[in-house]
C-alpha cells in the first residue's frame, strides 16, 4: 500500500515509491537485457540520449519553450515506448481496490489538511 506522509520541510506530501514496485521493474530490465543485451541496450541508450537532451533543454537559459516542450514528449514517448513493453505483473501502475483507493484517500487528504493548517495561518492583530 501507497502511504503518504509530510515531508521533514512540511510543505508537501510525499508518495513514497515502494520496494515491492521497483524491485520486479529492476528484475524485468535486467531479465530483458540478459534476453538481448543488443536490442536492450539501444533501447536505454536511446531513451538515454533524450532524456540527456531534455535536461540540456531545461537548463540552458537560450533554449525556446516549444524545444523543450518537444523534448519533454520525446522522452516521455521513449518511457512510455519502455514501460509498455514490461510485462503486465510489472506495470507501474497499482490498482486498488475500492476500500484500499478510499483509505488511501483519506490518509492523502489528512496528510495535505496537515500542511494547509500549518502553512496557511494568517496572523490577525
Amino acid at each position: 500500500m501507497i502511504s503518504p506522509s509530510v515531508t521533514a520541510a512540511g510543505d508537501h506530501v510525499r508518495l513514497p515509491v515502494r520496494d515491492d514496485l521497483l524491485a520486479p521493474l529492476l528484475d524485468a530490465l535486467a531479465i530483458a537485457y540478459a534476453n538481448d543485451p543488443y536490442m536492450a541496450g539501444r533501447l536505454l541508450t536511446g531513451h538515454a540520449a533524450r532524456v540527456l537532451a531534455l535536461d540540456y533543454a531545461e537548463c540552458s537559459l537560450d533554449m525556446p519553450e516549444y524545444e523543450r516542450e518537444i523534448r519533454a514528449a520525446e522522452a516521455d514517448g521513449s518511457r512510455e515506448a519502455l514501460l509498455a513493453g514490461l510485462p503486465d505483473d510489472v506495470q507501474r501502475d497499482p490498482l486498488l481496490t475500492p476500500d484500499d483507493a478510499i483509505s488511501f484517500a483519506g490518509r492523502l487528504t489528512r496528510a495535505a489538511g496537515f500542511i494547509r493548517r500549518t502553512t496557511n495561518r494568517t496572523h490577525r492583530i
